[in-house]
């Protein structure tokens, strides 16, 4: 891996650069046994499965930084959307000859897990607070008209990074997940906010989302999924998976009490329990 993770990033010995267009991808690979594919969220990357990584004991992980985001360089800028990324992350690992069994996506990378499943066998998907609702209200219009505006604005990614760098900046935007998270969590995510590429990327991600296009489809979806929501999240509460769910032809929902979106984060060995548990039944 070259030296563009920094030396305390999680798993940087078994992190490795592979290139499969139109994407550099920055990919981690730890464990083994059955292959699981770890899809992170919006403004996240591979980092945030640091703990439930080890607690999928007796699995293969498989996490890369999604395109953009994270230390994956992106090859296209207009493939940020939840078809094409879906369409890369194929080729990525059709190339590679990974073939997971499961995918297990957090938040957006949830959506992007069940447009997966359209495209290749899976035995099973895994949302973690997956983000399948649409905002609500006026945010519903405004927030990805705002996206759209900022991610085509030259210099605005650099402007945010800077801005909101700074470690009091991210302790306010996790606090308001509901997940209070240890200081080398904050320094990570501090980190990928410094870079104004993942800032890019991540604003990106947001203009070029479309999930009702990916829940119209959703009586299709006959993958076994279960939707893991907590009680404290802020940013998707639970009644998105209770919703989501009756809209899946083979969903479960499991709700955990007194975590916040970042439940992965939090407890990973209850969530690695709950999707262990579920799998095995």
């Amino acid at each position: 891996m070259p030296n563009t993770l920094p030396p305390d990033w999680p798993f940087r010995g078994d992190a490795r650069q592979v290139r499969a267009r139109p994407h550099d991808w920055c990919v981690i690979d730890h464990g083994a046994g059955p292959t699981a594919l770890l899809l992170h969220g919006a403004g996240a990357s591979g980092h945030s499965f640091r703990h439930l990584i080890p607690a999928l004991d007796g699995w293969r992980c498989i996490v890369p930084d999604l395109p953009g985001q994270g230390f994956t360089r992106a090859g296209s800028r207009t493939r940020f959307g939840i078809e094409p990324m879906a369409e890369d992350l194929a080729t990525l690992l059709a190339q590679q000859g990974w073939q997971p069994e499961v995918v297990i996506g957090h938040s957006a990378g949830a959506a992007l897990a069940l447009q997966l499943s359209t495209l290749i066998p899976l035995r099973a998907v895994v949302g973690i607070n997956a983000a399948l609702g649409q905002f609500e209200g006026a945010a519903g219009f405004l927030f990805p008209l705002l996206a759209r505006a900022l991610s085509v604005t030259p210099f605005v990614p650099s402007v945010i990074s800077r801005l909101w760098g700074t470690e009091g900046k991210i302790r306010s935007l996790l606090d308001n997940t509901g997940s209070p998270l240890d200081p080398a969590g904050v320094a990570q995510y501090l980190t990928l906010v410094k870079k104004a590429a993942h800032v890019d990327g991540t604003l990106g991600m947001m203009a070029q989302w479309r999930i009702d296009r990916l829940m119209a489809r959703a009586p299709q979806m006959t993958v076994r999924s279960l939707l893991l929501a907590t009680a404290g999240d802020r940013i998707v509460p639970p009644r998105v998976s209770r919703q989501a769910a009756g809209m899946l032809p083979r969903a479960d929902v499991l709700e955990l009490p007194g975590l916040g979106h970042l439940a992965h984060e939090e407890d990973a060995s209850a969530v690695a329990q709950a999707i262990t548990g579920w799998l095995a039944r």
